[in-house]
C-alpha cells in the first residue's frame, strides 16, 4: 500500500495512543492508581538541576549530548554528530560538525572522499553558539563516554549509548564499539517534567483500505481538513468511509458500511527525578501520552454475523518519531498508531446510529522509588446520540478504535488499545392472523461505551529503572452508558 507522508516544519501536535473515556463529564481511572512523579525538590547536594522539557529545534540539526566519563562535569551538548550506526555490531562513527547526507561512511570502513568534516553548530533561538558549553564539550568521545543522539544514519529511532572501546579515525571521525545504556547516564541527578505536542505535519500515514483521508492543521490561518472542514490549530484528523461484510440474506438497502472521522491532538508527557539520595536509578520517572480525542462516526445497515472474535478491519497506520529536548539530552519518543473498524453481529438486526464523541485522555507509566511501576489511564469524554433507530431482533456492536504504542529510542514502553463502541439490540415480534391482521410489537436500545486495555512493557528500563519480569497490565477499563431507546407496536 502507497505510504502517505505529510511533512512540514512549524511545530504543532502529535502522536497517538488511546486511552480510557467514560460518559457525561465524569472522569474514569484505570484499575490500578497512578503513582504521581516524585516532587520536585533539591538535592541534598545541591547539585542537581530542574531541566527544561520541550520540542527540539526544527529546521536545524540537533546535537548529541556527551556525559564524560571522568564524571567532572555535567552531561552536555556538543557538536559531535552520530555520522553513521551499525545496530548488528554495536559501531558508530563519531564526528564534529553537520555531516553531509550520503557521505558517511559504514562503521568500520573509512572514506574515500579525503574530505575534512564539514563543522557547523545549530544555537537554539536567541542563545549563543557556545551557551551553556564548556570546553571539554566538543573534545573527542573516550570510553565510558555516554552518547545521545537524535535519529542519525543506521539509527532512525535516535541513538542512546555507552562507548566500550575507541576503534580509530576515519577521514569522517571516530570510529568507536558501544553498549546499550539507560537516560539515568546522562540525566544522573537532575529533574524534568514537561508536555511536548508533536507536529501533525512529521506524522507519516499509511491507509491500508480505500475510502481514507489524512488531514491536519498547524500555524497562523493554515487549515485542511475534507471538504474545507475547520480544524483546531495542532489537530491531525483521519477520515473513513468503508463498508463492512453484509448479512447474505439482508436486502441491498441494508448494505453495513461504517463512516465518520477521528480527530486528535495527543501530546508526550515525560517526567524523570534523578535525585535518589545516591541510590542506582531514578527517585521518580513517567512516561505517556495525553491530549483531545473527538469523533463522529454512524454505523448503519445489517452486518454479517461474526464467527468466533469479532471483525476487525485496521484502516491506517500513523507514526511520529518527535525529538524532545530535556535540558542538554535529546530524547527520541517513538509513537505508533493503527486506526480499525471493529464490528460484532448476529447477522439479524439492522442500524443506525451516528454518534458524537468528545473528551480528552491520558495513558502511561509512573515509577517511584520503593514501589515500581504503576500504569496510568484516565479520561474524561462526552457521547452524544445524533441519529439512532433498530429493526428486527438482534445484536450488533461496532467500534472505530485504535491499537497504540509510545516509547524511547525505537523500544515500545506503553501499549493501549482503545475503542469507543456503539452497541444496540431489538427484540421485535411480528404476528399475523387467519383473517389478514398483522401486529409488530418489541422494543430496542442503544448503549455507547469504550473499552480500553494494554501493557506496560519492560523496555521501560531505559530509564535506568529495575527490569520488570513481565508485562505490567493497564487493567481492562469498559465503560458503557445508555444513548436511546425505542418501542415499536402496530
Amino acid at each position: 500500500m502507497r505510504t502517505l507522508a505529510r511533512r512540514l516544519l512549524i511545530p504543532g501536535l502529535t502522536a497517538l495512543a488511546l486511552t480510557a473515556t467514560g460518559c457525561g463529564s465524569t472522569s474514569h481511572t484505570g484499575a490500578a492508581e497512578p503513582a504521581a512523579p516524585a516532587a520536585v525538590t533539591p538535592s541534598s547536594d545541591g547539585t542537581s538541576q530542574q531541566l527544561d522539557v520541550a520540542a527540539a529545534p526544527q529546521g536545524t540539526s540537533t546535537p548529541a549530548a556527551v556525559a564524560r566519563a571522568d564524571g567532572k562535569g555535567r552531561t552536555e551538548k556538543s557538536a559531535l554528530k552520530v555520522a553513521s550506526y551499525d545496530r548488528a555490531t554495536g559501531r558508530a562513527v563519531i564526528a564534529k560538525g553537520a555531516q553531509t547526507p550520503g557521505r558517511s561512511p559504514a562503521p568500520g570502513k573509512s572514506s574515500e572522499t579525503g574530505k575534512s568534516p564539514e563543522t557547523g553548530k545549530s544555537p537554539e533561538a536567541g542563545k549563543s553558539p557556545d551557551a551553556g558549553k564548556s570546553p571539554e564539550a566538543d573534545k573527542p568521545v573516550a570510553v565510558g563516554d555516554v552518547i545521545a543522539s537524535a535519529p542519525a544514519p543506521g539509527a532512525p529511532a535516535g541513538l542512546l549509548a555507552k562507548v566500550t572501546e575507541v576503534v580509530g579515525k576515519t577521514d569522517q571521525g571516530t570510529e568507536v564499539k558501544t553498549a546499550a545504556t539507560t537516560l539515568a547516564a546522562v540525566l544522573g541527578d537532575d529533574k524534568a517534567d514537561g508536555k511536548v505536542p508533536v507536529d501533525p505535519a512529521a506524522v507519516t500515514v499509511e491507509p491500508l483500505t480505500k475510502g481514507v483521508t489524512f488531514s491536519w492543521a498547524k500555524g497562523p490561518g493554515l487549515t485542511f481538513g475534507p471538504e474545507g472542514a475547520k480544524l483546531p490549530l495542532g489537530n491531525l484528523r483521519l477520515d473513513v468511509n468503508a463498508s463492512v461484510d453484509t448479512a447474505p440474506d439482508a436486502p441491498a438497502s441494508a448494505g453495513a458500511s461504517v463512516s465518520g472521522f477521528v480527530q486528535l491532538a495527543p501530546q508526550v508527557e515525560f517526567a524523570y527525578d534523578g535525585s535518589a539520595g545516591g541510590a542506582p536509578g531514578p527517585r521518580g520517572a513517567f512516561l505517556g501520552m495525553s491530549g483531545d480525542w473527538s469523533s463522529q462516526w454512524k454505523l448503519q445497515g445489517r452486518a454479517a454475523a461474526s464467527t468466533g472474535a469479532p471483525k476487525r478491519i485496521p484502516f491506517a497506520k500513523l507514526h511520529s518519531s518527535p525529538v524532545i529536548q530535556v535540558g542538554p539530552v535529546p530524547v527520541v519518543v517513538n509513537l505508533d498508531l493503527t486506526c480499525y473498524i471493529q464490528v460484532e453481529a448476529d447477522g439479524r438486526v439492522t442500524v443506525e446510529v451516528q454518534q458524537d464523541v468528545k473528551g480528552d485522555f491520558k495513558v502511561g507509566g509512573s515509577y517511584a522509588s520503593g514501589k515500581g511501576w504503576t500504569p496510568v489511564s484516565a479520561s474524561n469524554v462526552k457521547s452524544t446520540p445524533v441519529k439512532a433507530s433498530v429493526t428486527a431482533a438482534g445484536k450488533v456492536k461496532g467500534a472505530i478504535g485504535a491499537e497504540a504504542s509510545v516509547g524511547l529510542y525505537g523500544a515500545v514502553g506503553v501499549t493501549a488499545d482503545f475503542a469507543p463502541y456503539v452497541r444496540g439490540e431489538g427484540d421485535i415480534k411480528a404476528a399475523a392472523s387467519s383473517d389478514g391482521k398483522t401486529s409488530l410489537d418489541g422494543a430496542w436500545a442503544l448503549y455507547g461505551g469504550f473499552d480500553l486495555s494494554g501493557n506496560l512493557q519492560l523496555q521501560l528500563s531505559l530509564f535506568g529503572t529495575p527490569v520488570f519480569e513481565r508485562k505490567i497490565p493497564l487493567g481492562t477499563l469498559n465503560r458503557e452508558w445508555a444513548l436511546s431507546t425505542g418501542h415499536i407496536k402496530r
